[in-house]
């Protein structure tokens, strides 16, 4: 799970590789805890990022000593070519940047899709070439800091301060993605974090890790084989009900993950002082296309906007051209989890959707039409819903062939009263739905009443929980995180997956 590790899900785990996983475990937390000792008693710059930038290598290398070497070569060569960009900023330049990006990132991430799937001797010895941890985030940071140069952003940084940039433990396996001009000045400040900013962090580092256990749980499911995985994996035959518990389920299994692991990240990055990006912004709220692509995966969805989007939709004002560039924009957006067939079906979905979402908003503008009520906005967010769950299906099968089958029970109205899946997994998925949104709206109700309780008074039982929600919170917390823990472990489960690694 990023700066917190993790053996990946799918079978259970050897005893050398459960040692393995405890030893990584305890050098990640007694690293972050004398990075959290540094950055509180010594304020000089030098010091923090000397001790930042020790600490983030030694943890990357504790994955594989030549993962740290590809990071290493990527950092001098960006940063580099950054020097010569500042000095002369033509395109060429530029250009030439983007392609040694995309280079690097396509050897070690498509060259070995590329290799399984085609028939050539001479490429199968790329087949098996292993994948640096978080080579698609921190190049994506690189580009997006020459991207930055070449617009007259006035970035000075050092090498140890671009080096640190890159390899910045919190975000360097799985983001959220970066950008100098807000990490640069966070690098240079000699602030130390305050009291409130611990706890904060600290609280998302709590949540992060129920959500990543609550997603282990959907995958595994309550009885052993029953889960979301076995679902998609092991099933032959769906009915409607069954895909539509899938998909619903699926999407809830990897924003927990993700969303988990970008609250640890994001946490253990405010622990030390440092503010990064949101990565989620309550995305099952939105009742529209455009509305879930402004809260899931923000960091990268901003980063394709900002850098690919708008650049290529200023070349020419027809409609027909930014159609066209939206579309492709979303297809880079599958593309960069996996060059597949799938995934570049998946990219092209979101992007008719987003398309024919602005079709519907031009129909609007052109008969003065503003639909209003309670109704109609509950009604765009069943439909924006359903929509983006039946785009999982591309996301996930294992197959163009288990997709189309997944799709077509969908689709068959006679096939909605029977279902393959156990019931264990409609009642888990329908947990998890409503017990997160009881939580949403629980921790909405006391933060306005936090900021209203001193205009309008409420009733003292409401008073009594506002003020001791520090007490029964956390007891609350250990609970379900205990209860969690003891269904996953009672089942030989393995330990705590992270989705996002394997993009």
């Amino acid at each position: 799970m990023g700066w917190v590790p993790c053996v990946c899900a799918g079978r259970n785990p050897t005893g050398i590789e459960w040692v393995s996983f405890v030893l990584q475990a305890l050098l990640y937390a007694l690293i972050f805890l004398i990075e959290v000792a540094v950055f509180a008693r010594v304020q000089s710059r030098t010091v923090r990022q000397a001790s930042l930038l020790i600490a983030s290598y030694v943890l990357y290398l504790s994955w594989q000593p030549w993962f740290a070497a590809v990071l290493a070569a990527s950092t001098l060569v960006n940063y580099g070519i950054g020097r010569w960009l500042r000095r002369d900023g033509r395109t060429f330049v530029l250009w030439l940047g983007i392609l040694f990006n995309l280079a690097l990132l396509s050897s070690f991430k498509y060259l070995p899709e590329v290799a399984v799937q085609l028939p050539f001797a001479s490429l199968q010895k790329f087949a098996y070439l292993a994948l640096p941890l978080g080579i698609s985030f921190w190049t994506f940071q690189a580009m997006s800091y020459l991207f930055d140069l070449y617009r007259g952003e006035q970035l000075d940084p050092s090498l140890v301060e671009f080096a640190l940039f890159m390899a910045f433990f919190p975000v360097t396996i799985s983001g959220p993605v970066c950008r100098m001009p807000e990490m640069l000045p966070q690098l240079r400040s000699e602030k130390r974090a305050g009291w409130s900013d611990r706890q904060s962090g600290l609280g998302r580092i709590a949540t992060g890790v129920l959500m990543m256990q609550l997603a282990k749980l959907l995958g595994q499911g309550i009885l052993a084989g029953d889960g979301i995985n076995s679902g998609f994996d092991q099933l032959t035959h769906w009915s409607g009900a069954d895909v539509w518990c899938l998909t619903l389920g699926y999407g809830l299994q990897l924003f927990f993950d993700f969303a988990g692991y970008s609250h640890i990240a994001i946490g253990g990055a405010q622990v030390l002082g440092f503010n990064i990006p949101e990565n989620f912004a309550r995305p099952f709220e939105s009742d529209s296309p455009s509305a879930f692509w402004t809260r899931w995966h923000m960091s990268l969805s901003f980063w394709i906007r900002d850098y690919v989007f708008l650049p290529l939709a200023m070349i020419r004002r027809e409609m027909w051209w930014r159609t066209l560039v939206l579309v492709f924009s979303m297809i880079l957006f599958g593309l960069w989890h996996k060059v597949t067939l799938l995934f570049l079906i998946w990219g092209c979905y979101h992007g008719v959707l987003l398309v024919l979402h602005r079709q519907v908003q031009q129909l609007e503008r052109r008969f003065d039409w503003q639909p209003a009520g309670r109704l109609w906005n509950v009604f765009s967010w069943m439909v924006t819903m359903l929509l983006i769950s039946l785009g999982w299906i591309f996301f996930r099968a294992n197959t163009l062939m288990e997709a189309r089958q997944m799709l077509a029970a969908a689709a068959s109205s006679g096939d909605y009263f029977s279902h393959a899946l156990s019931g264990s997994l409609y009642l888990l998925v329908a947990l998890l739905a409503a017990s997160y949104t009881l939580v949403l709206i629980t921790a909405e109700f006391f933060r306005r009443y936090s900021t209203e309780s001193e205009v309008a008074p409420r009733p003292e039982i409401l008073a009594v929980l506002t003020r001791r929600r520090w007490y029964w919170v956390p007891a609350l917390y250990a609970i379900v995180l205990l209860g969690v823990l003891l269904i996953t472990l009672t089942q030989g489960a393995t330990t705590a997956q992270f989705m996002y690694r394997s993009f």
